[in-house]
């Protein structure tokens, strides 16, 4: 969630019991005010006391000295990374970085197969949690992937003598995820598209409006890198795409129509506010194919303790199933 977890999404899901994490921002030049308006949010002014919130980087495309320099200031709970270009011998640069100058920083690492899980596994400093990301994820992953149900439990076995706690993500979007993905082996779940549909997420109404009026997240719903490519993202590596809400631009490819067409048409709709997204849009929307089953805009915190709740109820059926 780079850009829709900003500080309010952040200490939120924090005060409920999660974990918040922050988004960088869209230019690496953002994170110095992100972690002074957490600090405020928080009323933690002493420069000394270390942030109970985590901040996450997509290494390919992000600055690591400007990162390391706000790590080393603010020491957040937590540094998530994911999508790097030179696989985990990138991600052991910037661990080493971060270790030197915040050791108590737990690493996360995000990984979406099994080769990838048992890299990080044997990396001189491996991570203190493993994400793992099924091919349900809204957003960027692996455009070759598995669903949690088989993915998470194939890495438990694979890297069993690590003892890494493993986070399931991707498609979980209630308590009835989490408690599947406890029974998988998972210690925690992670949650995007739910928080989408939060009052503190930082995304336009029309984006917004689209999450909850989409149902059968496995038919309207599309892994693809059309939406990258319209919008100019050239950079992204090659073995990632993202899962996007089906709408005009996808259509439109479909039926052949000129990719220069579908950009002008696209570049038309990004001028039109809230009314570029929905079923005649034409805008990104990055959403998981649970998304049908988020029904309502509510608070963070409301989003955490529902969840909970319902993974308790969903874990002890369960158990009397047995």
């Amino acid at each position: 969630m780079r850009v829709f977890a900003g500080p309010d999404l952040a200490t939120a899901v924090h005060r409920a019991g999660g974990i918040g994490f922050l988004g960088p921002g869209p230019k690496p030049s953002d994170l110095s005010s992100i972690f002074e308006e957490t600090r405020q949010l928080l009323n933690i002014h002493n420069s000394n006391s270390p942030l109970p919130i985590g901040i996450g980087f997509q290494t390919f495309d992000a600055d690591l000295e400007i990162a390391a320099k706000e790590i080393e200031k603010h020491r957040p709970v937590a540094v998530w990374l994911f999508a790097a270009r030179d696989g985990q011998r990138e991600f052991d640069v910037w661990i080493k970085r971060i270790k030197a100058l915040a050791p108590d920083t737990k690493i996360w690492i995000q990984v979406g197969s099994v080769a990838d899980a048992v890299a990080a596994a044997k990396a001189p400093s491996p991570p203190d949690v493993l994400v793992v990301q099924g091919s349900d994820a809204g957003g960027h992953g692996l455009a070759r992937g598995a669903g949690i149900i088989s993915l998470l439990p194939e890495i438990a076995d694979a890297i069993s003598d690590s003892n890494i706690p493993l986070l399931a993500a991707g498609g979980i979007s209630d308590g009835r995820g989490v408690a599947a993905a406890l029974h998988l082996g998972a210690v925690g779940t992670v949650m995007g598209t739910r928080f989408l549909a939060s009052t503190e997420a930082k995304i336009s109404k029309g984006y917004q409006d689209d999450v909850i009026r989409t149902t059968d997240g496995g038919q309207n719903t599309v892994r693809t890198a059309l939406y990258d490519e319209l919008a100019g993202r050239t950079n992204w590596p090659a073995i990632y795409d993202g899962r996007n809400i089906v709408n005009r631009s996808w259509i439109d490819k479909e039926a052949g129509v000129d990719f220069e067409e579908n950009k002008k048409m696209y570049g038309e709709a990004s001028k039109k506010g809230d009314e570029g997204w929905g079923p005649e849009g034409r805008m990104t929307a990055y959403v998981g194919a649970g998304v049908g089953l988020v029904r309502s805009v509510e608070g963070a915190s409301r989003i955490v303790e529902t969840t909970r709740d319902q993974a308790r109820t969903a874990l002890n059926e369960a158990r009397s199933l047995l």
